[in-house]
């Protein structure tokens, strides 16, 4: 007589075993129609699994982070039916869940084309619409192995081979089609109701280039039609503010292949770097911080000692001469340690603060670079902060108010916060002692300020416990930033110390820090965020003066020369065109302010002034023109 915990305590006891969605239906036919999965004691089922002894059950609906897994997964399944269906001389391989949806990959010799994509989608409604009951047998491995060859999956057969001959093996079925799963999947294919195709993309078989090229068809599924519309938008958003196309279109910067992974900054684009960099100086000067400046070559004995040789060396650029071997930094804080190291530190010396506006280099996969948001050339506004144990939670509390006000400032106002626990033992140093203090340093600070956070087990740096800041776009997508890291371990591996009160000598703490992360992939996210119509005191070129004939240029000129007097980045487009023509042009170029000269204008020493937006604020003098942009500016915190 198996009882069956529920989530809010309750229990409910039956006369004989019964399964997953029987127990639903017990509770209410409502929750048996949106029943996709079951939860028992942690793991995740079908619905159809039996239960026959005492448990602790979750159903798992579609209202549920895993519900929705156990869709894409399942749509998954229902793609490669429908290609099966399509193109019976296709043979299927893998077909995993990612963020926000699936794919699937298939030896398809003539290759799939977007005419396929809609055909393929078509097929996969009028399966879904069947209402084909999904089923799950178990099998022998070398049974497995005989069906696959048997159909003619020779791909799927040799993935069977290379599990061990003695583990127990699942087959889903839907209609016509059967296909080696752990599961879960959803009871049958009605309950897919919201997928969408997206792309069709190249991958090698098993991710070795040394094997054949596979057909990736990639598709996202949603729990329904609302939410896959608002995620299609979110999709069409994010293209219209794909920071590369508005980079190129706005003259920003580029790369180019000669310089794999690093950034060509031009006029406009600099202008924004050094505006970002000009802000953080003067924020962390205003907190303490002593800039400084370390070299971008240094011996790799440094970085052996370190541990960064072990941890990153793959990904270190290596530089040889005079018979040295060394590497350029990938980043910043061995040499900050070598800073501190001059000369006989006390405790009255801490906390100190270092700052670094550091360019790190790492030999990322080509294939994994992406604009501004992933390089192997990038700048940190990074910093340190030695301190004595007693004042870690002091400087995480203080750094965390920092942070929120910079991205306050920034624009950005919802904050995730997540902490970073320890990695596997192969891939940490120091002692479990250590790591136990940094962990309860960084929890108690967050506990201290009341914010909400998750835990993320294992996702620590290999020297230390982190916390993690990630910014919330408009479009609701999520950038991790910000992070600060408790590190015990190096201090002592490079030998730093400090001379206590006792006069005893002491091995400082190091919190490793950063606001913004990458600076390059800041800005990338802050051209996103702003579809390139960037905020006033960002913006490059903050106003422009368009004249309506060329009787106008002499005054234009004069205006500019008042505007940038008081600080203003202004240009004037003294063109010989006409009006209409320059103001669309310079709304695309998402110029702030456009000051419009005619002949009025001119006799009455004022200029009319025009947003991006298209909106018309009237006729202004220059010198109270420059006193608005200025307090604009100012409002913003900078």
């Amino acid at each position: 007589m198996p009882v069956v915990t529920l989530p809010d305590g309750s229990k409910r006891e039956y006369a004989q075993a019964l399964t997953v969605l029987a127990v639903a239906a017990d509770i209410g036919p409502g929750l048996a129609k949106a029943t996709l999965a079951g939860k028992i004691d942690g793991v995740v089922v079908d619905a159809s699994t039996p239960i026959n002894q005492n448990v602790k059950l979750a159903i798992i609906t579609d209202r549920d982070e895993v519900g929705l897994e156990v869709i894409r997964h399942s749509c998954a399944h229902l793609l490669a039916q429908a290609v099966k269906d399509l193109y019976p001389d296709a043979q299927v391989t893998i077909g995993p869940v990612i963020e926000d949806g699936f794919y699937y990959d298939f030896s398809f010799k003539r290759g799939f084309t977007e005419a396929d994509l809609a055909k393929i989608e078509k097929k996969m409604t009028e399966f879904a619409k069947q209402d084909l009951k999904v089923t799950r047998k178990e099998s022998t491995r070398d049974d497995a192995v005989k069906f696959f060859k048997g159909i003619g999956e020779v791909y799927k057969a040799e993935i069977i081979e290379s599990i061990p001959a003695d583990e127990v093996l699942s087959l889903y079925s839907q209609g016509e089609f059967t296909d080696l799963c752990r599961g879960p999947h959803v009871p049958s294919t009605g309950k897919l109701k919201a997928f969408k195709l997206m792309k069709v993309a190249g991958a090698y078989w098993r991710g070795d280039s040394n094997n054949e090229m596979l057909q990736r068809i990639y598709g996202t599924a949603w729990a329904n039609k609302k939410d896959l519309k608002a995620y299609l938008f979110r999709i069409e958003e994010a293209e219209k503010r794909d920071h590369r196309k508005i980079g190129k279109k706005l003259d920003l910067y580029h790369t180019q292949e000669e310089a794999p992974g690093m950034v060509f900054w031009h006029a406009k684009g600099w202008t924004i770097y050094l505006q970002v960099v000009a802000y953080i100086r003067k924020t962390i000067a205003a907190a303490g911080y002593h800039e400084v400046h370390t070299p971008m070559i240094v011996d790799r004995s440094l970085w052996e000692k370190s541990g960064h040789a072990d941890k990153f060396g793959d990904d270190m650029f290596a530089v040889h001469a005079e018979n040295r071997e060394y590497a350029v930094k990938p980043m910043n804080c061995p040499c900050h340690i070598q800073i501190y190291n001059q000369g006989l530190k006390s405790y009255r010396d801490l906390p100190l603060r270092m700052a670094e506006f550091g360019s790190c280099h790492r030999n990322e996969p080509s294939g994994t670079l992406h604009g501004l948001m992933r390089l192997r050339s990038f700048v940190q506004d990074d910093a340190h902060i030695f301190c004595t144990e007693a004042q870690v939670q002091d400087e995480v509390s203080s750094f965390i108010d920092l942070l929120f006000s910079v991205y306050k400032d920034f624009g950005f106002n919802d904050v995730l916060v997540k902490l970073s626990t320890r990695p596997d033992p192969a891939h940490r140093v120091g002692s479990e002692e250590e790591w136990d203090k940094a962990e309860r340093a960084l929890e108690e600070s967050l506990d201290a300020k009341s914010l909400e956070w998750t835990l993320q087990p294992g996702e620590g740096a290999f020297y230390g416990p982190k916390i993690e800041f990630s910014l919330k776009d408009c479009l609701g997508r999520v950038w991790q930033c910000g992070t600060i890291q408790v590190d015990f371990s190096m201090p002592a591996r490079l030998d730093a110390s400090y001379v206590a009160e006792d006069g005893s000598k002491q091995v400082p703490v190091m919190l490793h820090r950063a606001i913004l992360g990458s600076l390059e992939r800041f800005i990338g996210i802050l051209i996103e965020e702003h579809a390139g119509s960037l905020p006033l005191w960002l913006a490059p070129i903050q106003a422009v003066i368009l004249t309506i004939t060329d009787e106008q240029n002499e005054y234009a000129k004069k205006i500019e020369k008042i505007l940038k007097k008081q600080g203003i980045r202004v240009e004037s487009d003294l063109r010989n065109e006409k009006i209409g023509f320059k103001i669309r042009e310079h709304t695309l170029q998402r110029i702030p302010y456009q000051l419009v000269i005619g002949k009025r204008e001119q006799e009455e020493n004022t200029v009319a002034v025009r947003t991006r937006k298209g909106e018309d604020q009237g006729a202004i003098d220059p010198e109270s023109l420059a006193e608005k942009l200025i307090q604009e500016i100012a409002s913003h915190g900078v």
